[in-house]
């Protein structure tokens, strides 16, 4: 990222993905702003905002996430601008994208140009299907973590946490986890301060690891 060019957050949606899992990196990372700006006591201007975030799904339709919430994607698969950021949301969707070789294939091919590959919940075993997770730590919602060690036994499955950094793989437990993990990315990218100025304007008292 140049001082002028926000890295792009790509979140993936689709039919019965769970609302906060992507609404939350959504938040994070729409909020986060650069600490250095002067034109505000706050900071919080376009100028200063690190990250450029929008939602992909596969087609150019309205996704009914989980509970009925309507969303209209930004970007389709096709169509979306490079992805630095790939958010992969959980939910009972993906045990029904698992096996959409359209969206799997779409995540292996991003993940090869991305800078960090996220998911949250569930949306670990997007990743997993699409080979990313092979060899490697990982976590998801605590009612899925035996059934991620049975579908993909090379992964080392990793309970009792709130995310898991990989390098270039973070991969997050349920729901509210998500947001957690985002400011994780954050802190990791650009630094405790401005992950802690995220959370005093989102008003969030940030869940961390466990020592």
């Amino acid at each position: 990222m140049t001082e002028n060019e926000p890295l792009n957050v790509g979140i993936l949606i689709f039919d019965d993905a769970e609302v906060l899992d992507f609404c939350g990196p959504f938040e994070v990372f729409s909020v986060t702003r650069l600490l250095d700006a002067t034109d505000r006591p706050d900071g919080r201007t376009e100028a200063t905002k690190p990250f450029a975030v929008f939602t992909i799904a596969e087609r150019n339709r309205t996704v009914k996430a989980v509970g009925g919430l309507r969303v209209e994607p930004h970007f389709t698969i096709e169509n979306h601008p490079p992805i630095d950021i790939l958010v992969v949301p959980g939910g009972m969707g993906t045990r029904r994208e698992v096996n959409n070789p359209v969206l799997t294939d779409w995540i292996r091919k991003v993940s090869g140009e991305t800078r960090l590959n996220t998911s949250v919940c569930t949306g670990s075993f997007m990743l997993g299907q699409a080979g990313l997770l092979e060899g490697h730590r990982a976590t998801t919602h605590w009612l899925s973590l035996d059934r991620m060690q049975q579908t993909f036994p090379t992964v080392t499955v990793v309970r009792e946490t709130r995310w898991v950094d990989e390098g270039n793989l973070v991969t997050s437990a349920g729901i509210s986890a998500g947001i957690d993990m985002s400011l994780h990315v954050v802190e990791k990218l650009l630094g405790r301060d401005v992950a802690e100025n995220t959370t005093r304007q989102m008003e969030y008292a940030w869940n961390e690891n466990p020592v």
